[in-house]
């Protein structure tokens, strides 16, 4: 019996919106660039679901660009601020996803060693949360960009966003927040953080893959990263998904993530009662109902997945967009566990097609698992 225990990687579509894609796919498959009655037929198809989107996050309908999803969401806005100011100080977290890490390190990387470019990451406590107090305190007068994660998608952690929203405002220094992993399981509104730009994707919570939104605040400038034939608003060119935009603004709301808590609470009360020395990450900090980082003491995660995979359950070790390689989880090392303990680490995001039994089952594996590695390296158990 398979058991799907990944659902922070991605979560699997929901019927409302397959549905909503197979209808989009067939009744307006015209180009919305297009004048005539197909073309306008697929336009309101993207203006319903914009409209769908804004609501859904407290904005207005003409701040959501649509794109490809929060990788490109995150890099359009990074793009956007600082391909037109000058040199300065670039402010994040040590936590955040390689979506923002990434592009940030490549951009100070290119510039002249003298130009006057730094970036500071911000180290989260040992509960795995960043506090406001030390990003404002990071931030200095040549601040040039802030970006802060709403909510940590391999911990679960939700980030103290609006104290630093706020002095971001006083300051006029513009604030990514990237809210791909917060969207369907925490409150957002966009007008109330009144943050620059807000990174969302819709594969998260039960939408296709490949489609996502950048949220703009008004009178904030986007720069293209692929000029084009000027769609979205000459914010993001290229002919837009319809059926996949289609299908992410039926999948909103459409799970309701907050009713796991008790699955996920059964699974680590379990897991701490029967494997001698595992830790939740997290535990003391407010975090999504649905995920549990754990630390299995001695264990490889990486093994331990393949263990598991063997027995029918997908669980991840480190976030999906980094799977493959033999590094430690970057955010654990950032909360200061050493590269051994980090990667003795899991992750268990549940999902709406899992149960307390789904829970229970994945503690006795892991158990067994445990106990079988053990014989096989000669120790006990």
């Amino acid at each position: 019996m398979n058991r799907y225990l990944d659902h922070n990687a991605t979560c699997p579509p929901v019927r409302a919106s397959l549905d909503a894609m197979v209808r989009a796919a067939q009744e307006a498959s015209g180009n919305p660039s297009s004048l005539h009655w197909a073309g306008r037929a697929a336009r309101r198809v993207i203006d319903d679901a914009r409209d769908a989107v804004a609501h859904y996050v407290g904005s207005e309908s003409g701040s959501v660009v649509f794109s490809s999803g929060g990788t490109e969401s995150d890099n359009i806005a990074i793009h956007s601020v600082l391909s037109s100011c000058m040199p300065g100080r670039i402010v994040t977290t040590a936590i955040e996803h390689p979506a923002i890490l990434k592009p940030l390190q490549k951009f100070v990387a290119s510039q002249p060693v003298d130009a006057g470019w730094q970036l500071v990451q911000v180290r989260p406590d040992e509960h795995g949360c960043v506090a406001a107090e030390k990003m404002i305190e990071a931030m200095t007068a040549d601040t040039r960009l802030v970006c802060m994660m709403l909510v940590n998608n391999e911990s679960g952690v939700v980030q103290p966003v609006e104290a630093v929203a706020a002095h971001c405002r006083n300051a006029s220094v513009p604030l990514l927040v990237d809210a791909v992993q917060a969207l369907g399981k925490v409150n957002i509104n966009f007008t109330e953080l009144n943050v620059d730009f807000l990174s969302l994707s819709a594969h998260k919570i039960g939408g296709p893959k490949g489609v996502g939104a950048l949220l703009v605040r008004r009178g904030t400038k986007v720069e293209e990263l692929a000029p084009g034939g000027g769609q979205e608003r000459g914010r993001r060119s290229g002919t837009e998904n319809v059926p996949a935009i289609a299908g992410f603004s039926a999948a909103l709301g459409a799970i309701d993530f907050a009713a796991l808590s008790p699955i996920r609470d059964a699974f680590e009360v379990q897991l701490l009662a029967q494997f001698p020395g595992a830790e939740v990450i997290g535990a003391k900090a407010q975090r999504l109902a649905n995920t549990s980082l754990v630390l299995l003491p001695n264990m490889d995660g990486e093994t331990m997945l393949m263990q598991l995979d063997l027995d029918g359950f997908a669980v991840a070790s480190g976030s999906a967009c980094s799977s493959g390689k033999r590094e430690a989880s970057h955010v654990l090392l950032a909360m200061g566990l050493s590269d051994m303990r980090a990667r003795s680490s899991l992750r268990v995001s549940f999902g709406p097609d899992n149960s307390i039994d789904d829970a229970l089952a994945l503690v006795t594996a892991l158990v067994k698992i445990r106990k079988r590695l053990k014989g096989m390296a000669g120790c006990a158990a």
